[in-house]
């Protein structure tokens, strides 16, 4: 039963993230967006801009947190404390998180589940990459066999299966052996993931049209999940496009960092030059800025206590 939060309003009835995110994809024809977020800040903009899904990628996590490549430098600690803190901002957004190679054997895979599911992630993907694992649109890549990538597989559906309570935790089984062993080997694993108890796949660097349509005919009806990364492997489809060749999710994981990247050093070349701060230009102000990190309802939550710390504004 739904209750009031104090206001008198009477909230929305609970939907677990990943209940939300299994409702989202399941639209017929239609292509969800999750842009790519490692921080409060990206998290806290993808909100205000309307996103329904927001995705922890796990080469700019690491990254942010770590000042470090997309090489597996960062930890299970890394990501679901990172994953907690963004996922928590706004609970009726669903995320989904990068789990890498699913940081060590079964029993860790097992255990990276239930972190992630107590953390409130709605989704993961894990890979079939070695743990000496990179960026999977980098060269060089290398893939485990294909038993140990169905263990990979089940050891989810066991950790999830393990969840006191119950979950529904959706499972992305993606594969990296398109670049290793072919496009044909790579819909193997996706199949055998499928087989396994995975929920969804994702042929990482896929690269053509016909490829994508394929997948999806070949997974039904397991649902298929692309990666668009400017200048990457896969070509730039609009989620109109993929919608209607039967793709169910597209996430974008360099679409905040890459331009943050490029923002932030055109700023501090500025600084260095100038002196000054273009923000200036930008015209947000201190309590601007902390307005898009949700002041108001700070501000509300005091007032509804009965605080009086923001009786004159702020």
């Amino acid at each position: 039963m739904a209750s009031s939060n104090g206001d008198g309003a009477v909230p929305e009835v609970y939907m677990k993230p990943a209940t939300r995110l299994r409702k989202l994809i399941s639209q017929p024809g239609v292509c969800i967006q999750a842009p790519g977020v490692y921080d409060g800040i990206c998290a806290r903009i993808a909100i205000e801009q309307g996103f329904q899904v927001m995705y922890q990628s796990g080469s700019m996590t690491t990254a942010a947190r770590l000042g470090k490549p997309d090489l597996a430098f960062a930890s299970l600690n890394d990501f679901a404390q990172n994953a907690q803190m963004i996922a928590n901002i706004d609970p009726r957004i669903p995320l989904i998180a990068d789990a890498d190679v699913g940081f060590g054997s079964p029993p860790n895979i097992a255990r990276m589940v239930q972190m992630y599911d107590s953390c409130g992630v709605a989704s993961f993907h894990i890979e079939d990459q070695v743990s000496n694992k990179r960026c999977g649109h980098l060269k060089g890549k290398e893939v485990v066999d294909m038993e140990t990538w169905k263990s990979r597989i089940r050891a989810c559906v066991i950790g999830r299966d393990a969840i006191y309570g119950g979950s529904d935790i959706v499972i992305i089984a993606r594969t990296d052996s398109l670049a290793v062993e072919g496009y044909d080997a790579a819909l193997e694993r996706l199949v055998a993931a499928k087989e396994c108890g995975a929920d969804m796949g994702f042929l990482e660097a896929i690269e053509t049209e016909e490829q994508i349509k394929n997948a999806v005919k070949v997974l039904a009806p397991m649902p298929l999940m692309v990666n668009l990364v400017s200048l990457g492997k896969t070509p730039w489809f609009s989620p109109e496009t993929l919608g209607e060749w039967g793709v169910k999710l597209a996430i974008y994981p360099g679409a905040a960092g890459k331009s943050v990247l490029h923002t932030i050093r055109r700023a501090y070349k500025y600084l260095m030059e100038t002196g000054k701060d273009d923000a200036e230009a930008q015209g947000l102000d201190p309590k601007g800025f902390f307005t898009v990190m949700g002041l108001e309802r700070e501000m509300e939550i005091d007032r509804l206590a009965g605080g009086v710390a923001f009786a004159n504004g702020a």
